[in-house]
């Protein structure tokens, strides 16, 4: 039986079986396991082993000992190695589309031919860590507004995020503001940006801390630095404005900072 119409035939005993799940990070290297137990102790060379995907290409062979690069696609030549102490075959600088099933296979060659003797589908799936979200201030505030506008941003991550938001924390309260996700993807990475808009009224009379949140799930979430808006006592006499704040128009542009700009500063 030739490879080709072995690799069909093991698809079809697969169908049915339960796959183990395996995540990799974009760039880095994937594993996709074989676990043969190898009862009678067999070597390499009584054995073919080979992994296909989900498109029946294949990623690797070894035929008796001896790898067979000829039969490899081109679009996994010089990205697999093995591990013949795990029967783990790694996959290198796995992209997004490489997510997705894998099978291996292992026959042992005798007499009468290769005998199938273990199968295994594994799914192998792919992230990108997003960056931190960044705060960018958009200065178009009036002196004695109260409103801040701002955008907030995250970059190369995958799979597409639930949600952004901004949570501002007071003293005494905590509160989100929710805006429309706006993304783009890359078409060769198939990465994600993401970005949000964001206007919303600053307490007065109040210390406040800035914060953009990206949800990856609901119990996970990427946090920017913070972004401090200060309230500055100004001594002397004052008809109207003995507190001035960190804030609006010139405190958001010059004197609200990061924790980062303070750490900088110091």
């Amino acid at each position: 039986m030739g490879l080709r119409n072995t690799l069909i035939v093991m698809a079809l005993l697969l169908s049915g079986a339960a796959s183990l799940k395996s995540h990799a990070f974009f760039n880095e290297t994937g594993e996709l396991p074989c676990h043969f137990p190898n009862t009678q102790n067999l070597s390499l060379d009584e054995l073919v082993i080979f992994w296909q995907d989900q498109n029946k290409l294949v990623l690797y062979e070894l035929f008796k000992g001896q790898e067979k690069p000829n039969n490899v696609h081109p679009k996994y030549i010089g990205r697999t190695s093995f591990d013949q102490d795990s029967w783990t075959l790694r996959l290198h600088n796995v992209q997004i589309k490489d997510t997705g099933s894998y099978q291996c296979f292992i026959h042992h060659r005798r007499s009468q031919g290769l005998v199938s003797i273990h199968q295994m589908s594994s799914d192998l799936i792919v992230l990108a860590n997003f960056s931190q979200p960044e705060i960018r201030l958009i200065a178009n505030q009036t002196e004695k507004s109260n409103i801040i506008n701002l955008t907030c941003s995250s970059t190369q991550g995958y799979p597409e995020p639930q949600k952004m938001y901004v949570r501002l924390n007071t003293k005494n309260s905590t509160s989100n503001y929710d805006a429309v996700l706006k993304k783009s993807q890359n078409n060769i990475t198939e990465l994600y940006n993401v970005s949000i808009s964001v206007s919303f009224p600053i307490p007065p009379e109040t210390n406040v801390t800035i914060f953009c949140v990206l949800q990856l799930e609901p119990t996970e979430i990427i946090l920017s630095p913070p972004y401090n808006i200060e309230i500055i006592k100004v001594e002397g006499k004052e008809s109207e404005q003995t507190e001035k704040r960190r804030g609006s128009l010139v405190g958001c542009r010059l004197w609200g900072r990061t924790e980062s700009d303070t750490t900088e500063a110091t």
